[in-house]
Parts: C-alpha cells; structure tokens; sequence
C-alpha cells in the first residue's frame, strides 16, 4: 500500500470531506488510478484513514483550469501556490512542472 502524506490543516480539510483530491509532483511512487492508499498526518504519523484513487490526470501547474480544482485547496494567487509547491519539492517548480491530479475516495480509520 502506498503512503501519502498531509499537513495536520490538510488532513482535517480530508476528514470533513472538503478535500477529495491532491496535486502531486515529481511522482517517485508512481501512483496509478485504483491504487490504494494510506492517508498520514505527516507531522503526527498519525494514519488518518484510507483511500483509493478514482482517477487521475497529467498537467503542468501552468495549464491548471478551474475544472482541476475541484476537491482541492484554492491559493490566494498564483504565485501563492508556487510558493506553496516549492515549499514541498523545492526550486525546481515552475510552470512546466508536471503534476498528477489524483481524486480519491476516503474512508476515515
């Protein structure tokens, strides 16, 4: 089973259902559509559940339409999201940067 990892806001955005997708870069999991997946509160360890991936999509973060946002968490700005990604992966994020954009089910532990 392959692990992803949330900050303690994101988990709870999960938790109350709000959050139903995730953005991820530079995939070393090689996440695929019907995985399953263990959901963990990166700064506790805690496993907040469980989920499933029900579909995926291959973009770059600089060919985002509003459609791709649905289940995820809006930025302020566009540079506030990169701000945001490079946080996660570093420098090399930049508009043409490609990303998976997983959909999941989840189901709480």
């Amino acid at each position: 089973m392959k692990t992803l990892k949330f900050t303690p806001e994101l988990c709870e955005q999960i938790l109350k259902g709000k959050k139903t997708a995730t953005w991820r870069l530079f995939d070393d999991k090689d996440l695929q559509l019907g995985d399953d997946l263990e959901l963990v509160n990166k700064e506790t360890g805690e496993i907040i559940g469980f989920a499933v991936i029900t579909s995926l999509k291959l973009k770059t973060l600089g060919t985002l339409k509003d459609e791709d946002w649905s289940g995820h968490e809006r930025y302020g700005s566009e540079e506030e999201m990169y701000k945001a990604y490079r946080e996660y992966y570093g420098d090399r994020v930049n508009s043409n940067s490609e990303l998976k954009i997983i959909d999941f089910t989840f189901q709480p532990t």
